[in-house]
Order: C-alpha cells, then structure tokens, then sequence
C-alpha cells in the first residue's frame, strides 16, 4: 500500500553570505615573518590598517575585535620566542595582528541539509493547533567542513510552518574543556579505537586515576618532540589527544538568537566536520525534559560517534560515546528509557538496523539487529532517519534505504513499545522517493531525514533534497498505520 505524503512548498537553502571568523595560521615560519613585519610598522601605520580592516569587516560579525584579541592571544607563546614582550604590545597592535590570523569561513556555502526537528521547551503565547518547533541541519562549507546549525519556526493547524527571521551574524561557541577524565574509562575507548596498547601504555603510566587534560597533551606532547618516532605511532599518539579533546562543554551568548549559533568543529576528532546530527526531546525517569543529539564526528579517517545534551539551545556538553556498539555512523537515541533502560538505534555494520539498551547513555554494547534490508529499494543498506516515535500503536521508526545507482529512499516500520525489537510493521514501499525535480544536488538521487515529530495526528517529515537543500513533507498518521499494519 502507497501512503500519501503532502510535500510542502518551503525549502531551505544554502546561503554563502553566512560566514563565521577562523582562526587561521600558515605555519610558524610566515607568522614569525609577518608579526616582524608589523613591529616595523610605526603606531600610526598600525592605526590605519587597523581601522579600514574594521570598517570592511566590523559589520559582518558581532565583535570582531573580541575575535582578533582571541586569535592574537592563540600565538602569544610565538611573540614571547621573538622576544617581544607580549604584554607591552598595544591593543591596536594585538588586534592587527590578530586580524592577520583570521579567515572567513561560509558555513552554508556548499549545502544546507540533513535536517531533524524537535518540540521547543518554550510553548508559550502559540494559538490553538499550533507547535513551535527547532530545526537542525547540516551545514557544508570549503573542503567539504560540516557543522550544525539552526533554525526556529511554528507550525500551524494546517502543519504550514512560519519560520522565525534569520539573525545576521553568527556566533560560535565558548569552548570549556572536561576537567578530569577517569583512566580506566579513557584505556577502554582506546581499545575500542584500536589505539596499540605498546603506545597508549607509555602514555597512561604515569597518569592519576582520575587525570586532568593538560597532563595527558604534555605527557604525548614529550613525545612527539622526538622527530625520529614513527608515523604509525605518531598517528596513534594523535588519536590519544584527540580522544581527550573530544570532550567538552560549550556556551552561546545569551543575546544571541538560535540562527546565529553554529556548533563547529572544536576538536581534532571531528575537524573534518560534524555530521547528521539526530536531535531528540528526552523525558526523564522524574519527568524532566532534555534534549540529546547524536552524531558523527570525522577526522578525515576515523569516525568517532557522540553525544551532546541542552536543556536551552545555549550552553552544551559534548561526549564521545563508548561500547562495542559505538561503532559507524547512524545512531539514534530513543526518547525515553525501556524498562528502566536508554535504548539506541544503530547501523553499526553498516548493512542493517540494530538495537542497543544501556544503563548509561554514553555506554553501548551488545547489538542485535532488528531489520535487515528486505524489499529492492534498500537492498544496499538499511538505516534509521533520525529517533523513534512514540505513538498509541508503537514506535514509529523512520528509515532509509538504499537501493539501485546508490539511490535512498525514506521508508518507515512500526516496533512494539515494550519490546522494540519486536517489528510489528514495515512498508514494502518508500514513503518518499527523490521526485524528478529532487534528483540534482551536492549527492544526487538522495532523499534523507535525521529526524521528524508529530503534530496534528500528522507525521511532520523534514527532509534533505540530494545532499543540497531541505524541505518537509506532511502524512497523515491514521493511513500510515493502516499501511503498517
């Protein structure tokens, strides 16, 4: 049985005028070269330069002098090498040269795709039939550089969607590092990375039981001073660091509206992007609400699955995820526990749907597969696209599948609520195929979702249009479920 789906007129698309301010080195040698040049620059040269950079670039971020102080303060131990007093340098001089060490960057230049959705804490002030609701995505830049952004909009009776203004600049976040990390937690996640135990050991030796992250990077920074040591143990060491560098807490300006706060790359394990982020709205045991988001993070060669939780859209915690189960991209975080348990969508082969159930939400073992690719159009692959959802008739899992020239499909499956591994349901036909018009983008021949809600006995299905941009669909629930069932 074919279900209905109402595509709606609304598409987000990529905007290369969204740009954020990165720091930007090229090498110590030229830094070296350029802070001498500037030091030969009497102060009223320095002035000037100075202030036609910030007439060109003042209106085009919120305070683009805080960002040339932080950038300057980046090589502060460089200037001291020199034999500059660091702290006798102007301010004028400090934000040249921090100017000198900052790029822009288009988040949105490339694609703007791979939504999902979530119910917004604040409900208020909304008329009868009408949900506000926070949308992801995933933001593609230069090289090929992912990073989340967002958007806030309200959906009406009629499941018409009035999307909130877009602010113009864009804020990045305040970047805390975790204090402590515990040992024997830290050794299990490098084992599961395949991090050689002949490497990992020399650094861990001498480390507390419970360590701080400074004395992990000087102990595999000792090391790699040593010229002579090997690339395989150099990348191994890296890995070390980059694990620690994978936690952390983050904060947005409080003047700041959610279009203009991106979640950018920060550490080493995802600074080749942050990708299909699944955000879900989680009640808690006490009846608490929080919001969890799992995602990928890539480095250019290893992929490192995470977890961040918000309960306000501004302040943040990041954490890499750990268990056997922890594996591959695809995971999707259920919105509330099962029989006193987390439970966890996964493709950790990277074929078909498994289920985990944990005491933790950062720990995943023993996967079990649940859905396994059955019908032409997923035969390639089949995975989730985005959270289950929890309904009187079961959870409604949204897939996708891949099937002949690489083509994805969305599907969907009905699972029984107190044994989620239990299919109750499955469509032996997509929901959505890419129409005639969804066929060209960054990835063509791609229809895709990282996650959907329900508004008005209606399944509201944002969705990415061949890795380029983003639109939804609308299905009426009650013709959904006799499909199902």
């Amino acid at each position: 049985m074919r279900v209905s789906v109402t595509r709606k007129d609304i598409k987000f698309l990529p905007d290369s005028s969204r740009v954020i301010a990165r720091f930007f080195m090229n090498g110590n040698e030229r830094t070296i070269t350029m802070v001498n040049r500037l030091q030969a620059m009497d102060d009223q040269q320095i002035n000037l330069t100075l202030e036609h950079t910030l007439r060109e670039f003042a209106n085009r971020h919120r305070n683009i002098s805080r960002v040339f102080f932080k950038h300057c303060a980046n090589i502060q131990g460089i200037i001291e090498l020199m034999g500059i007093n660091y702290s006798e340098l102007s301010d004028e001089r400090k934000m040249l040269i921090g100017s000198y060490l900052t790029m822009e960057y288009s988040i949105e230049s490339a694609a703007f795709f791979n939504p999902s959705i979530v119910e917004d804490m604040d409900q208020m002030h909304l008329d009868n039939g009408e949900k506000r609701v926070i949308f992801s995505f995933r933001a593609t830049g230069e090289g090929h550089i992912s990073s989340i952004v967002f958007r806030r909009a309200i959906l009406d009776q009629n499941n018409d969607l009035r999307i909130m203004p877009v602010g113009n600049h864009i804020d990045k976040a305040e970047v805390t590092h975790k204090k402590l990390y515990n040992k024997k937690r830290f050794v299990k996640k490098m084992k599961e990375m395949d991090i050689p135990e002949k490497y990992s050991d020399i650094i861990m030796a001498d480390l507390q039981e419970d360590f701080e992250y400074y004395a992990l990077k000087n102990n595999v920074n000792k090391i790699l001073d040593d010229k002579s040591i090997s690339g395989g143990r150099r990348m191994a060491l890296n890995e070390i660091t980059w694990l620690a560098d994978s936690f952390y807490d983050i904060e947005f300006h409080r003047d700041s509206d959610i279009s203009q706060r991106v979640l950018f790359p920060i550490s080493d394990s995802e600074n080749k992007g942050i990708e299909d982020a699944r955000f879900v709205r989680f009640t808690e045991d006490d009846g608490t609400d929080k919001t969890y988001a799992t995602y990928s993070a890539y480095n250019g060669h290893t992929i490192l699955p995470k977890l961040l939780s918000t309960q306000d859209f501004y302040t943040f915690r990041v954490m890499p995820l750990h268990g056997s189960g922890a594996l591959n991209k695809n995971l999707a975080l259920f919105p509330q526990k099962i029989k006193g348990k987390y439970a966890m969508l996964a493709r950790v082969d990277g074929i078909n749907n498994y289920l985990m159930l944990s005491e933790r939400s950062t720990v995943w073992n023993d996967p079990k597969i649940i859905q396994e690719p059955k019908y032409p159009w997923e035969l390639t692959q089949i995975g989730n696209c985005g959270s289950p959802l929890l309904t009187k008739e079961g959870w409604l899992v949204i897939s996708h599948g891949v099937g002949p020239m690489r083509r994805y499909c969305i599907g969907a499956s009905l699972f029984d609520l107190d044994d989620p591994s239990r299919e109750i349901g499955r469509l032996d036909e997509p929901l959505l195929t890419p129409r005639e018009d969804e066929r060209e983008g960054y990835v063509p021949n791609v229809v895709y979702s990282c996650g959907s809600l329900i508004h008005n006995n209606s399944l509201i299905l944002p969705y990415a249009v061949s890795d380029y941009s983003s639109t939804y669909g609308v299905v009426d629930l009650d013709e959904l479920f006799d499909a199902l069932k």
